[in-house]
């Protein structure tokens, strides 16, 4: 993808009219191109000209798991300088959810994401964030559908990459493009307070969850070692700002692992935690990426649910689709990653550590 900006930049210095980077927009975020060879309305010779300057799509496509049902769709993709980046596309009824990465890795450091144990190698542009949406749509069109809502929600801590993520969620709504309602957007962070904060101020109808994992600072420092530089207090006690002053819903992810948060104790502390007006709870039945976890049952995830929603707490179970595709954040990047050479990961390569996505 390339921003309307750069486009119009690109025009200009080639003496066109403005209404030649219309088109080259158009034909990018509508028309789906992804080269300018196709691109029939522009004379052959801006064609050439464009193609010599500006580059339509930041990512190549690798490889593409669908699961059994057919209602996930995970793709790998590599980098202009050969990192791994997923994508799951998820189509549930009328819906199609496109999960985006924001990072290459993650350096949160969670327990029991794949994510995590690439290292964080860099931050991906806005252009490679929105070009993971623009594969997805391209993916719908034999079924005549459409995106209708992207969560960054995939490798990476949105917030870690804030200018980038916001400038992909900008883009991505422009009317002028891709047209992407901006409540058909969400961003999950796992508790970067100060980013919980400027968010807050940005005045858009972005949708906001936090992965919260754990009700005490106790499990979560061992889960989700950012607590240890945010402790729930800090972001419970941004997230109450954030309501107070957007007066918009805020959503927490909870990624249920079999005995471990799902305890007596783990659901009366969330409990006392959520009991707050326009605060809801996502339950995930975790994915299995290996290691110290296990998948809790479906029996014990509903009675999590009821336990949850019988001291007064909104709660819904997410719809789990893609455990046969490794459609968990990083799953597939990983095990890409275990099989190459690290030097083919271009010159950003770092050692993995155990680490996290947001949103698990």
């Amino acid at each position: 993808m390339i921003e309307r900006a750069v486009i119009e930049e690109a025009v200009a210095g080639l003496g066109e009219p403005p209404f030649r980077a219309r088109q080259v927009y158009e034909a990018l975020t509508r028309g789906l191109a992804t080269d300018f060879a196709g691109m029939t309305v522009l004379p052959m010779r801006l064609r050439q000209a464009l193609a010599a300057r500006l580059t339509p799509v930041t990512l190549a496509e690798v490889e593409t798991r669908i699961s059994r049902r057919g209602d996930a769709r995970k793709t790998l993709f590599v980098t202009a300088d050969g990192h791994p980046v997923e994508a799951v596309l998820m189509t549930v009824a009328r819906r199609a959810t496109v999960c985006v990465s924001s990072q290459v890795g993650c350096a949160v450091g969670c327990a029991f994401c794949a994510s995590g144990r690439l290292g964080l190698r860099r931050d991906l542009t806005a252009e490679e964030m929105v070009d993971q949406v623009l594969a997805a749509q391209r993916a719908l069109l034999s079924t005549g559908r459409r995106v209708t809502n992207v969560v960054v929600m995939g490798m990476g801590e949105p917030f870690h990459n804030y200018d980038a993520t916001l400038r992909a969620c900008r883009m991505l709504n422009d009317p002028a493009g891709f047209a992407l309602a901006a409540r058909g957007i969400s961003v999950s962070t796992a508790g970067v307070v100060p980013g919980i904060e400027r968010f807050a101020r940005e005045g858009l109808q972005l949708n906001l969850a936090v992965s919260l994992h754990a009700a005490t600072d106790a499990l979560r420092d061992d889960l989700v070692p950012l607590n240890r530089s945010y402790p729930l207090k800090a972001v419970f006690g941004a997230c109450e700002r954030y309501v107070q002053r957007t007066r918009r819903k805020l959503f927490f992810e909870y990624v249920q692992l079999a005995g471990v948060n799902d305890t007596d104790e783990q659901v009366e502390a969330l409990a006392n935690r959520m009991r707050r007006p326009l605060y809801h709870l996502n339950l995930i039945a975790y994915n299995e990426a290996g290691g110290r976890f296990a998948r809790p049952s479906p029996q014990a995830v509903q009675s999590m649910r009821a336990r949850l929603e019988a001291r007064g707490v909104r709660c819904t179970v997410r719809r789990s689709s893609g455990a046969d595709i490794d459609a968990a954040c990083g799953q597939l990047a990983l095990r890409r990653a275990a099989a190459d050479d690290p030097a083919d990961w271009g010159s950003g390569h770092r050692p993995g550590r155990a680490g996290l996505t947001s949103g698990g």
